[in-house]
């Protein structure tokens, strides 16, 4: 180090980190002098970390941040791109770019705050959101990998600057949230292709837990814009590698009295909610763990109703105090205590789009705590008697009760379940029933109509039969009648005498209409002044009325 120090090799190195001059006669050429100039940055990012006060003594921020803007810009330059650093820089500046964030991110995660601090005055913030801007704005790329890795970076040199800074991250701001989004709404089909991709959502989530999460404003605007459902979005495309993070950052924003509604209103695929969601991810996360439950989701074993099928392998060790058990680690393992979280923030009642399926599941994790802590306790008791230790009896007696008590919330949680399966197997039957009462339904709808048909061809087809109905029709008639007729009644006749049908006759009358060549059609009497009366009587006709000879005109003078 004393070596490099004596020898300014970094200040001989950030004499490249620059702006070529071409009114200056160098010994190099154009390629040459490219070459060695990223082969200078390059050097930079890993010797730069090890002299930070070497490195700020020749205002290394500030020479980088001016190489950075000239990076962005769009000027008549264009590198070859012909050496190993230089490579996809052919055309573009992406190379100089490229290496030149990987020095910036290197020195910022060395989370030194005076390099930290110089970099944030001299506005690294607003200027890496610009450069994001302008990447976003470009065309699709033939370098498209490079692209995605200068996107990258400059997501996660913005991460570690405003991790744990609330006046950064209100820097961030509006600006920095919108990037964040944009990312967000990439195709999904695009994680498959393996161009960086991936790399870019993993620093995008990382930029919303540093830079967003801890500013109200930022929140607030993140959640106006839809940022949850995007969210959801991801983690409804079931890939294991981003379930932790997105669902750590869910946790966090639940925080914000906010968040509730609009994860309540989340709809995926198939009207799916982020409850189901949540639940289902449960599920798979309980098979891959290979935790002990029966084909309807059930508790089995009621002693141990989280435990994995790794916790059953191990064996327990008596650990020092400071080193965490196979119950502790298992909380930061997998997803379950997470989605718990989520779960416990969003209120476990009143949840919507939940099947049976799933409220036997909630059960578990709504006792998730519960069956947890008493998983712990038991593995107190049982180190104690690999100790070969012996409690006072009144410790040995609460030791009891808590592991008593844990298993007694497993049995009534297996009860519940049980009571739950129960009532959906009921309502099931009881469905099933009204959809068979329906299916008899139409059928004997059917039925009486075919009987109905047969009826009136017995009737029409065989005179014994009509006279038979006939019969029927007037006791019919007869029996509704009344028995004694009460005095002074007048009594109408109902029956047509000599009317040959069986069916129970309306009073329909049949009137014939006046001629259409009488009343002249709809539209004969729009002209009032040309009625008239004619002579014949009948109906009013229209009658042309001829002007008198004698009457003449007169113009007035």
């Amino acid at each position: 180090m004393k070596l490099l120090i004596d020898g300014k090799v970094i200040l001989a190195l950030l004499t490249y980190v620059k702006k070529p001059e071409r009114l200056k006669i160098i010994e190099w050429s154009a390629a040459q002098y490219e070459e060695l100039q990223l082969h200078a940055i390059a050097t930079l990012s890993s010797v730069a970390p090890l002299l930070i006060e070497e490195y700020m003594s020749c205002h290394g921020n500030a020479r980088i941040l001016a190489f950075l803007e000239w990076c962005g810009h769009e000027d008549s330059y264009f590198i070859h791109g012909n050496s190993f650093h230089g490579t996809g820089g052919r055309g573009n500046k992406f190379a100089q770019m490229r290496y030149t964030l990987r020095l910036l991110r290197a020195m910022v995660y060395l989370e030194d705050e005076t390099v930290n601090k110089d970099l944030c005055e001299r506005g690294v913030i607003h200027q890496l959101i610009e450069i994001f801007k302008t990447m976003m704005s470009r065309p699709a790329e033939k370098e498209e990998a490079i692209a995605l890795e200068i996107q990258s970076d400059t997501l996660l040199i913005l991460s570690g600057l405003c991790e744990n800074y609330i006046q950064r991250k209100e820097m961030f701001g509006t600006e920095g949230v919108d990037i964040v989004l944009h990312v967000m709404k990439t195709d999904p089909k695009n994680l498959q292709r393996g161009l960086g991709y991936n790399v870019l959502l993993f620093s995008t989530l990382d930029s919303i837990w540093c830079c967003i999460l801890g500013c109200y404003s930022s929140e607030d605007y993140f959640l106006e814009k839809e940022g949850i459902f995007l969210l959801l979005d991801i983690l409804a495309l079931n890939q294991k590698k981003f379930c932790n993070l997105i669902l750590g950052i869910m946790v966090e924003f639940c925080d914000n009295p906010k968040t509730s509604a609009h994860v309540n209103a989340w709809r995926g695929k198939k009207d799916l909610t982020a409850a189901s969601l949540l639940i289902k991810l449960w599920r798979k996360e309980e098979k891959e763990l290979g935790v002990k439950r029966d084909k309807n989701g059930k508790i089995v074993d009621t002693k141990r109703p989280l435990f994995t099928s790794f916790q059953e392998e191990q064996k327990i060790v008596p650990l020092p105090a400071n080193c965490p058990s196979i119950a502790v680690m298992d909380v930061a393992e997998n997803i379950r205590a997470k989605i718990y979280a989520v779960l416990d923030k969003l209120d476990f009642e009143n949840l919507p789009g939940l099947s049976a399926e799933d409220f036997v599941t909630l059960c578990i994790i709504h006792r998730y705590l519960d069956f947890k802590i008493g998983e712990i306790w038991t593995e107190v008791s049982e180190e104690i008697k690999l100790e070969k230790l012996r409690l006072v009896t009144v410790d040995e007696k609460s030791l009891h009760s808590i592991i008593a008590a844990t298993e007694n919330i497993g049995k009534m949680v297996a009860s519940l379940q049980s009571e739950m399966i129960e009532n959906q197997a009921l309502q099931d039957v009881q469905n099933e029933q009204r959809v068979y009462a329906k299916i008899q339904a139409t059928h004997k709808q059917r039925d009486q109509a075919h009987k109905s048909w047969e009826n009136f061809l017995a009737r029409t087809s065989n005179a014994k039969t009509l006279k038979k109905a006939k019969r029927l029709q007037e006791k019919a008639i007869e029996s509704s009648r009344y028995s004694k007729r009460p005095q002074n009644a007048i009594f109408h006749q109902t029956v047509i005498k000599g009317l040959n049908t069986t069916v129970t006759s309306g009073q329909v009358v049949t009137v014939e209409s006046t001629p259409t060549r009488l009343l002249g059609g709809p539209l004969a009497d729009t002209d009032i002044a040309l009625k008239k009366l004619p002579i014949r009587g009948g109906a009013l006709q229209k009658v042309k009325v001829k002007p008198l000879d004698g009457l003449k005109k007169t113009v007035p003078i």
